[in-house]
């Protein structure tokens, strides 16, 4: 009889679940760039739940994002986040996005960093803009220029996402293609320092 030889995909999802081990797989990086979308898929493939912090955040609240910073402010909301995805890196392992303000936050990143694999899902502004922009529902743009305020937001969190072991570069296309090379990426180890540009 002879032996089945996997297949490419197959192989792949293979050896990204094996390196990851026990792990938490957390995907962080600005608002729009995927993370919930891409992170859904990647968990279904590594064959490990997926889970979203900022649902989880509403779930625990019964309030949405929204009505969570419009309540209490940035920094209830942040304080808040950081207890959830404490409580939600305990299991594991699991794939956890993470909302765009998590990683900044030093307790959050420290938890993170103790005993989970970070990938930083990064784009450019144009490609953020397009997606933001067609939703209304996000409280940071809420401001007199949007577009600035997420060009803002990258220059101050991107060196902070640097941080992430891993980086993979979100583009517009077909998801099936950003889940291979979120999974090559922690097959390769494609560490901070050469991240892309």
């Amino acid at each position: 009889m002879r032996e089945q030889v996997p297949t490419p995909a197959e192989s792949l999802k293979d050896r990204a679940r094996a390196a990851l081990g026990q792990r938490n797989l957390v995907l962080v990086g600005l608002m729009g760039v995927g993370k919930s979308s891409i992170g859904r898929p990647v968990a279904q493939q590594l064959g490990i739940p997926f889970v979203d912090s900022d649902a989880e955040i509403e779930r625990v609240s019964r309030m949405t994002i929204t009505e969570l910073f419009a309540a209490y402010g940035e920094l209830e909301f942040r304080a808040l986040e950081t207890r959830v995805i404490k409580r939600l890196l305990q299991d594991g392992p699991r794939v956890v996005s993470t909302g765009g303000g998590a990683f900044i936050d030093e307790s959050t990143r420290q938890q993170v960093k103790r005993g989970s694999l970070s990938v930083w899902l990064k784009a450019d502004l144009d490609l953020l803009w397009n997606r933001v922009n067609r939703h209304d529902e996000r409280p940071l743009l809420k401001t007199e220029n949007p577009k600035q305020t997420l060009e803002n937001l990258m220059n101050e969190r991107y060196p902070i996402y640097q941080e992430a072991d891993l980086a993979v570069l979100s583009r517009d296309v077909g998801k099936d293609i950003m889940v291979r090379e979120v999974l090559a990426a922690i097959v390769e180890g494609k560490t901070a320092e050469n991240k892309m540009p």
